[in-house]
């Protein structure tokens, strides 16, 4: 596999019982991203974008076919296995941000580099400067509470930048958000991606997806379309 390619997904297929019932979530889907792109997966509810996030995040495992990412055959790991791949090879960002109410934003950031085995003062450290990268470096010592929507996402993409990721998977990032914030977020994201960050957004929003500069989009557990997005949108507002 060529050392560009960052996942190389083959024939994903993920079927769920219901009762009696087979739900076929995903069917068949080939997927390769190459490193430094920035990719949204696009889809109404139940077109299997989700199921999708799941199996790349490592959250999930395929009923068939193969995912390899950065060179490591995924979809036949134990849990415990999956759990470092989480950790070391994909930084999530979710809608709903998912902090520690009680803990600072230095110490929400520093929490993935405590699993991967960091002293506190190179947890600190590297918190510090991830906080610094999405220009909170003045509200390390603040919690969830005291800062706006639009801080605690960034404290959440700091948190999911700290342990250098493979991908920034985001899950409807801006699904809390206001407009103007959301600018202020996909702005973020467009300068994450220009620095080299793989970044991979699931959204049913078509004004979200058209910030990334390739959409696939989903229908009914299969690839509807794969296309670079040729009118990607502005970070400022129109």
């Amino acid at each position: 596999m060529p050392d560009d390619i960052l996942i190389n997904a083959k024939g994903l297929s993920k079927s769920y019982r219901m009762g009696q019932e087979t739900i076929r979530a995903l069917v068949s889907v080939d997927i390769t991203v190459k490193k430094g792109e920035y990719v949204a997966f696009m889809g109404p509810s139940g077109s299997g974008k989700s199921t999708l996030m799941n199996i790349v995040g490592a959250l999930d495992t395929p009923s068939s076919g193969s995912y390899v990412l950065n060179g490591n055959d995924v979809s036949k790991m134990s849990e415990s296995d999956l759990a470092t791949v989480r950790n070391k090879e994909i930084g999530f960002v979710f809608q709903t941000f998912n902090l520690l109410p009680r803990y600072s934003a230095l110490e929400n950031v520093a929490l993935p580099l405590v699993y991967a085995g960091y002293s506190k003062s190179e947890r600190n450290a590297k918190a510090k400067k991830a906080l610094e990268d999405v220009g909170l470096g003045d509200r390390a010592g603040h919690r969830p509470n005291e800062l706006s929507g639009g801080q605690r996402q960034r404290v959440a993409i700091a948190r999911a930048l700290v342990n250098d990721p493979s991908i920034i998977l985001a899950d409807e990032p801006t699904g809390n958000l206001d407009s103007k914030t959301s600018y202020d977020i996909m702005a973020l994201f467009k300068n994450l991606n220009e620095k080299g960050n793989t970044i991979i957004m699931v959204t049913h929003e078509e004004d979200i997806a058209a910030y990334a500069r390739r959409i696939i989009r989903l229908r009914d557990g299969v690839i509807e379309s794969d296309m670079p997005n040729e009118h990607i949108r502005s970070v400022t507002p129109d």
